[in-house]
């Protein structure tokens, strides 16, 4: 069951402005010389504090990383314990100044899921669907219904 929203460019917040707009800003520090593809995410913090992340490619295709995973395995590592209330994603093409259409990938989505069962609490993610057109999730469990997660390695 997914619960998301679609909701055209002037019907975002002033929040989910301001965090594409920090997420866009994260564009310029990722690292596509295969893909040409920027991808860049804002994670908003309980305390009010926005982190990004950005894909980090590599000629052994493997060894890459999304941005969803950098941000937050970053929050992890820097911010450990601090709830996420929302995600930001966005995608530009090198060769264009407008935001693409991008949506998470599932492994991003199932890391996702992980982070929001280990916080216990629901975060939105937004992701640009069309060239104006945004869809608002109300949870990552939402965006990966029927998960694998930490119950089911758990023995009956």
């Amino acid at each position: 069951m997914t619960d998301f929203q679609v909701l055209a460019n002037e019907m975002l917040t002033e929040q989910d402005t301001l965090l594409v707009r920090k997420a866009r800003e994260a564009l310029v520090n990722a690292y596509v010389p295969y893909s040409s593809f920027r991808v860049g995410v804002a994670l908003l913090l309980e305390n009010g504090m926005i982190l990004t992340g950005t894909n980090q490619e590599n000629a052994a295709y493997p060894s890459g990383m999304c941005a969803e995973r950098v941000a937050l395995y970053s929050l992890a590592a820097q911010h450990p314990g601090q709830p996420i209330l929302k995600m930001v994603v966005v995608a530009q093409r090198t060769n264009s100044s407008a935001l693409a259409p991008a949506t998470s990938c599932g492994s991003c989505r199932q890391v996702m899921l992980e982070f929001e069962q280990r916080q216990t609490t629901p975060f939105e993610v937004l992701m640009l669907y069309t060239d104006n057109e945004w869809i608002k999730a109300s949870s990552a469990q939402s965006l990966l219904p029927y998960c694998f997660s930490k119950s089911s390695l758990e023995e009956p």
